[in-house]
């Protein structure tokens, strides 16, 4: 069951995107860059929030699988979309202000009681009022991100809920099926292959407008499996991505190797995401060398396919794989304006139109002069800390 668009197309008031960006587009600066970011969970809220301080005209496309947590409790009593990874999504797009603070609060707010309400996200229930009053997922978001003053769109990449199923090799050699995101996302073993459920379920139209419209689409990071390349496995977003006009960006993840990625390096898992977008072609890829052993390898495999490589401090760098905004700010920045060049690694970097919220950033490295991060400051995919990219169900 899914929910079913309300006839006529009636808004409550129009959400206001008129505004124009903070970075406009290169050479034509009158012009909002446009950005779709692709993805789900903590990863795509981590670009997001990179991203709000780059540009305006932001839509997030978010995976709609989750059976974890709130999320997964609210759909087996109602036939709705989870709301869990939109409303992160929303949170991290919410304003710089007092109003955009204080209910990005309210949303990401869990409830810790002896009840029925206990573990549930309040935004989590605020959408899904607003889409059973407004009989439409994408009008009950827009919504919200107008209630948030949320900089960007967020849109579910499907319709319809749906189901992940995995073949998972354990151990022991012996291959199993592997139902849900949540069991998939924490399953020991190897993903060999992953389906979803339903195979061609609707896609809103505004999703494939935003990516015919876009100037860069990127991909990652998250959870590889679950919340990254699920959006390449519906035909008419994979095609979108195709055909799109737009340049193609994939983020990779700081760590790699635990959880659903179990066994697998950055190389991997690159070459995985490109047997699923057969047909697409990549224009760049960005990676952290000092979270990543394997990231001059990936560098240089990537560059042998024709995708130019940024290899650039994005972590906060106190040892844990976790993404610092600015720093992905200032890596983007350099991306989008295709400033590709060495500079020295302390040289302070801005992110322009965001003020006082622009502290040094460290700049960017390409693949040569990755040699020179130390070893011993890089974590491996097995000993990483818990990470931004492969929480699932507590959070949904």
């Amino acid at each position: 069951m899914s929910i079913a668009p309300r006839s006529g197309g009636h808004r409550l008031r129009g959400a206001d995107r008129s505004a124009s960006a903070r970075r406009g587009r290169r050479g034509d600066p009158q012009r909002p860059l446009r950005v779709v970011a692709l993805g789900g969970g903590h990863g795509l809220a981590a670009n997001l929030r990179a991203l709000r301080l780059l540009a305006d005209d932001i839509t997030a496309v978010v995976t709609v699988a989750d059976n974890g947590g709130s999320s997964g409790r609210i759909r087996t009593e109602m036939p709705v979309l989870p709301p869990g990874d939109l409303r992160m999504a929303l949170a991290a797009l919410c304003e710089d202000s007092d109003w955009g603070s204080i209910w990005g609060d309210v949303i990401q707010h869990r409830f810790a009681t002896e009840g029925e309400l206990d573990g549930h996200a309040l935004g989590n229930l605020l959408i899904v009022a607003l889409w059973q009053i407004l009989e439409d997922p994408v009008e009950g978001l827009d919504q919200m991100a107008e209630l948030l003053g949320a900089r960007g769109r967020v849109l579910p990449m499907a319709l319809d809920p749906l189901d992940i199923e995995a073949h998972v090799r354990g151990e022991d050699g012996q291959l199993r099926t592997v139902s849900g995101q949540w069991q998939v996302a924490t399953a020991a073993g190897r993903v060999e292959g992953v389906r979803l459920i339903p195979a061609r379920p609707r896609v809103p139209q505004d999703v494939i407008d935003a990516l015919g419209r876009a100037d860069w689409i990127i991909v990652g990071p998250g959870s590889w499996y679950t919340s990254v390349l699920p959006h390449l496995m519906i035909p008419e977003i994979a095609e979108a991505i195709r055909t799109s006009p737009a340049r193609r960006c994939i983020t990779t993840n700081l760590s790699v190797g635990a959880q659903e990625a179990e066994g697998m390096t950055s190389l991997d898992m690159l070459d995985v995401l490109l047997e699923r977008a057969e047909g697409c072609r990549f224009d760049a890829l960005l990676a952290d060398p000092t979270t990543l052993g394997d990231a001059l390898e990936l560098a240089e495999s990537a560059q042998g396919r024709g995708i130019r490589t940024l290899l650039r401090q994005v972590s906060v760098g106190n040892g844990t794989p976790q993404h610092d905004p600015v720093r992905l700010a200032a890596a983007y920045r350099d991306l989008f304006d295709d400033v590709y060049g060495d500079v020295e690694t302390e040289h302070a970097a801005s992110v322009p139109g965001d003020g006082e919220h622009s502290p040094a950033g460290q700049a960017h490295v390409e693949h040569e002069n990755a040699r020179h991060a130390s070893a011993g400051d890089r974590t491996t995919g097995a000993s990483s800390p818990r990470t931004e990219e492969d929480m699932h169900g507590a959070d949904g």
